[in-house]
C-alpha cells in the first residue's frame, strides 16, 4: 500500500512549507487533519456496516435452519402421536375423530389470553405507612414551586 516513512514525511513537511508558507501551514496542517479524520471514521463505518450486514445475514441462515428443524422435530412428534393415539384407539371412527363415550378433549380447549395485573400507583403510595414515607423522604403533601422556595429561603433576623 503506502509506505511512508519519517523521511518522506520530513521531506513533504519541508516542500509544504516552501510551498505554502510559515504563516498559512498550521491551518493547512489542521485542516489536512481533520480531513483525514472524517476518512478515517468514514472507512471505519463503512467496514462496520459491511461486518454488521455479513453477521444478519449469518444469523438469518442460521434462523432458518433452525426453523426447519424444528418443523421436522414437529412433524415427527405429530406423527408419532398420531400413531400413538390410533394403538391406542383401533375402534376410533375416521368421519369423526373425536373423543368417544362423553370424553372431554381437555388439551383441545382454548387457554385465555394473558391479561396483566392492574397496577394502580395511587394505592401503592397509599399502603406504605407515614414512618417510610419521611424516613425515605417522599413528599406527602403537593407544593408549588413558589410555596417550596417561600419555605426554604432563610428568614431575615429580627431587630432587637
Amino acid at each position: 500500500m503506502l509506505d511512508i516513512g519519517i523521511t518522506k514525511i520530513m521531506l513533504i513537511g519541508g516542500i509544504a512549507l516552501v510551498v505554502i508558507g510559515p504563516e498559512r501551514l498550521p491551518r493547512v496542517a489542521r485542516t489536512i487533519g481533520t480531513l483525514l479524520g472524517r476518512a478515517q471514521r468514514y472507512v471505519t463505518d463503512v467496514k462496520a456496516e459491511v461486518s454488521r450486514s455479513i453477521e444478519i445475514e449469518e444469523l438469518n441462515k442460521v434462523r432458518q435452519e433452525v426453523e426447519s428443524a424444528a418443523r421436522d422435530v414437529h412433524q415427527s412428534v405429530q406423527s408419532g402421536i398420531e400413531s400413538a393415539s390410533e394403538a391406542l384407539d383401533p375402534n376410533r371412527d375416521e368421519d369423526h375423530p373425536g373423543p368417544s363415550s362423553g370424553e372431554s378433549e381437555w388439551w383441545n380447549t382454548p387457554t385465555p389470553a394473558y391479561k396483566p395485573p392492574r397496577k394502580n400507583w395511587r394505592v401503592k403510595r397509599g399502603a406504605m405507612p407515614q414512618w417510610y414515607k419521611q424516613q425515605q423522604g417522599v413528599r406527602r403533601h403537593v407544593q408549588s414551586a413558589a410555596a417550596r422556595v417561600a419555605r426554604h429561603r432563610p428568614r431575615p433576623a429580627r431587630p432587637f
